[in-house]
């Protein structure tokens, strides 16, 4: 993943952050897989271990990522 690629990510990101701290929580970009476009995620602080993580990824996160980012077709966690 490129400087550039990572910036865009976290610029998109920027909206969904809030949120996560809102319950003390935020999230990270791990990578990027140009080829299958999928991009990892992990989850940090009290979203790491909230049974409600798998429902703001897909509902909130994906949703939001993938509307803004073309080039990513799905998001997924990773410890």
């Amino acid at each position: 993943m490129t400087d550039q690629q990572r910036q865009r990510f976290d610029d998109v990101l920027v909206h969904v952050r809030p949120y996560l701290a809102a319950d003390n929580g935020d999230i990270e970009v791990v990578a990027f897989d140009e080829v299958t476009g999928v991009l990892e995620l992990r989850f940090l602080g009290a979203c790491r271990s909230c049974a409600m993580s798998a429902m703001t990824l897909r509902a909130g996160i994906e949703r939001v990522v993938r509307k803004n980012l073309p080039e990513v077709r799905r998001v997924e966690s990773v410890l």
